[in-house]
């Protein structure tokens, strides 16, 4: 994908956080123009979910720039960024557990105002998700976590995001149902939802992604094409444990 002339939709610019005197993102510098997959990948407590918590507005940078969308956003609340187009599929999924599924797919669409058009992504999810069709009315939290992972993804593309943020998909699901979620985040990218994800399984990632980031104790080690990190001889021994 080329990227030239296009301006990114997402944009961290030299980003320094600190949970207290603790430096936890160094000169955190990324790029996501609208249309790609990208991944930001690590291990644990290399600094992903603090980035992810950064761009939604959790957690404030001491300095840089947070850009959405061509707007500095990096002094607004979480609401403002997820009012002008974010949505975020948790870790964990944080659904609704004792809302129906219906109810939760309500609840992605909260701000929305255009009811034909929350009909119309509510039928497209029905068809994206056949299993949620068939759990309408079944609480949220009865669900499997295959279900609820699915019911996350759908309640967040309920908003009709700019961009979907993903923390850790795979975490907490069998091998074949990551497989299952990870073709269906490949699907909903190639419908023209722009990704960012944060996750530790790099194989996966790397093989639905346009391009990934790889973070280390708080700062970016190594970004490349997809194609490029998963055949990158540091990454196979740090990330692919080969």
């Amino acid at each position: 994908m080329t990227t030239a002339g296009i301006a990114p939709l997402l944009r961290l610019k030299d980003v320094n956080t600190y949970y207290g005197l603790i430096h936890i993102l160094q000169d955190v510098s990324l790029d996501v123009y609208p249309g790609e997959l990208v991944c930001l990948l690590g291990g644990n407590a290399s600094g992903k979910s603090t980035t992810l918590k950064t761009i939604l507005g959790i957690v404030r940078p001491a300095s840089g720039i947070v850009e959405f969308d061509g707007v500095p956003v990096q002094n607004t609340n979480t609401s403002y960024r997820v009012e002008h187009g974010m949505a975020v599929v948790p870790e964990n999924r944080r659904i609704f557990g004792a809302m129906s599924v219906q109810e939760n797919l309500q609840m992605g669409a909260y701000l929305r105002r255009d009811h034909a058009g929350i009909r119309e992504d509510f039928e497209r999810m029905m068809m994206l998700f056949p299993r949620l069709k068939e759990r309408l009315h079944q609480h949220g939290g009865t669900l499997s976590g295959g279900e609820q992972q699915m019911l996350a993804m759908a309640r967040a593309l309920m908003s009709r995001p700019k961009l979907l943020l993903m923390d850790e998909p795979s975490m907490g699901l069998a091998p074949k149902l990551v497989e299952q979620n990870f073709e269906i985040i490949q699907q909903i990218n190639q419908q023209g939802v722009t990704i960012f994800m944060v996750e530790q399984n790099a194989n996966m990632a790397l093989s639905i992604a346009t391009r990934g980031y790889v973070v280390q104790t708080g700062r970016i080690v190594l970004t490349d094409e997809a194609a490029s990190l998963l055949s990158n001889e540091h990454l196979r021994k740090a990330y692919l444990g080969r």
